[in-house]
């Protein structure tokens, strides 16, 4: 993932993360089936969406700005087809070089060929990147999913496999990474060893499936069969998987923000159902901080299943009270605070008859800097309500994310600089809570892994130089 510019996009929410999918099927149609796969993935990442294919050991790709519909057509699938495909949709940043970033990354080399799909964010790029250099490496883009498509090529030249090099090179990379590496011949799947980012294995008849979220692998037909284990390395060649173990620590540290904002509702993460985790997390903050109301309503999209888990859990009815416009392409820049305040009127409108009139709880995932809720909080008052408690299904945040989720520093953190009764008047709110760090830690009871919080708590698995916590 390459790394971010600081934005100018309405403020209220985090940025997505990457999304990867790959296929190895002999009966070919891999293209085709990861562009379905990729549109499954799409609400990971809206900025640039690839595929790389391999057809008779030769590669094919193309890649471009846009969305998964934007880019692909039936004529660009067909000429893609083969049978092995990875893909990718990237998150959205702003600045220069977004074309040459999209992903897959695709080298030639005096092995052959290599494409590479990536989700997560490395800490130790600076010295990655010194290492490559000094030995003649030229790089053409700001990702370090090039960092690692060189490391892995570099190490090939002195392996007798493909997996074996992957094995080799990411040993020597420290954070997030969940990767696809696609060869003439093998397609490999990789996790880190700390397990930040999601990625799943699954069948569709005699094809292996890939993907970032289960709901990928179910949109193209296939079935789950199981997720990797953090370090865990999967090799399919010839029809035939083979797992490689070498680098598995026993440790697992999931970015708990997959439950809460980043992952689709019908997900299933490490044995969790993000939609139950959701529901769980709203559940919770009615108990944690109840409240006299007439309504409950969700801020679109990953605020809705909490909403409905803090009205089944506290007896106020839940409503609809925002009407999402979905069609705000990725072009629509606000570089004031007009600008921003226009944006979030286009972006949502808030239904008169749901909320005029009545005490209001509102719940969404997150404050980030706080700017953009207080224009949420507002459109309920132009629409009405009397009374507007917001409730958030995560705790405050009070440190950067080193490992592929865009958020800030601190000096852009509400929370960073203010009480929550601060916080609550320059939103508006007639009253505010956040998820504790107790209740954060039970939303995911059915989860077989552990969690990094390190965004609420400032205590990170890996520490941002990249040694060990």
């Amino acid at each position: 993932m390459d790394h971010p510019h600081p934005l100018s996009f309405p403020e209220r929410k985090l940025r997505e993360e990457c999304g990867v999918f790959g296929v190895c099927d002999s009966a070919g149609n891999c293209a085709q089936t990861t562009y379905y796969g990729l549109y499954a993935l799409q609400h990971r990442g809206q900025e640039a969406c690839g595929i790389a294919t391999i057809n008779d050991r030769e590669q094919s790709f193309y890649k471009d700005v846009g969305l998964v519909s934007e880019v692909f057509n039936r004529d660009i699938l067909q000429r893609l087809d083969g049978t092995m495909a990875v893909g990718h949709v990237r998150y959205a940043t702003t600045g220069a070089g977004e074309r040459e970033n999209a992903q897959p990354l695709t080298i030639k080399y005096a092995k052959g060929t290599l494409a590479v799909v990536h989700n997560g964010n490395l800490v130790n790029v600076s010295e990655l990147r010194r290492h490559f250099e000094y030995r003649g490496a030229i790089f053409h883009t700001t990702s370090d999913s090039e960092l690692i498509a060189y490391a892995i090529a570099q190490a090939r030249l002195h392996c007798g496999s493909v997996e074996e090099a992957v094995c080799r090179a990411t040993s020597g990379l420290k954070g997030a990474f969940s990767l696809l590496v696609m060869s003439p011949q093998k397609l490999i799947a990789c996790r880190d060893p700390w397990g930040f980012r999601p990625l799943c294995m699954g069948r569709k008849g005699d094809a292996v499936l890939f993907a970032s979220e289960s709901c990928a692998i179910e949109a193209v037909g296939g079935h789950v069969e199981r997720e990797l284990e953090p370090g865990e390395i999967v090799v399919v060649y010839k029809g035939q998987v083979r797992s490689i173990r070498d680098n598995c620590r026993g440790l697992s540290h999931m970015c708990i923000f997959e439950y809460i904002y980043f992952a689709r509702p019908d997900s299933v993460i490490c044995g969790q159902s993000v939609h139950t985790a959701r529901l769980n997390a709203g559940r919770l903050l009615a108990r944690q901080a109840p409240v006299e109301a007439d309504v409950v309503i969700g801020v679109p999209d990953s605020g809705l299943d909490a909403a409905r888990g803090y009205s089944l859990e506290s007896g106020i009815p839940n409503a609809m009270g925002f009407i999402k416009n979905r069609y705000i392409g990725r072009t629509f820049i606000t570089p004031d605070q007009q600008s921003r305040e226009q944006a979030v009127r286009i972006k949502l409108a808030a239904l008169r008859d749901e909320v005029a009139g009545k005490r209001v709880v509102m719940v969404d995932d997150s404050i980030v800097r706080g700017t953009t809720c207080r224009l949420i909080i507002n459109l309920l008052r132009e629409a009405g309500a009397t009374e507007v408690h917001m409730r958030v299904s995560a705790p405050p945040f009070i440190a950067p994310c080193y490992f592929g989720t865009d958020i800030p520093d601190k000096e852009k953190l509400i929370a960073c600089h203010n009480t929550i009764e601060e916080i609550e008047a320059q939103t508006g709110a007639d009253s505010l809570c956040f998820l504790s760090l107790e209740n954060l830690r039970k939303l995911a009871p059915d989860a077989t892994c552990g969690f990094c919080e390190g965004c609420f708590t400032e205590n990170y698995p890996v520490s941002p130089t990249g040694s060990l916590n």
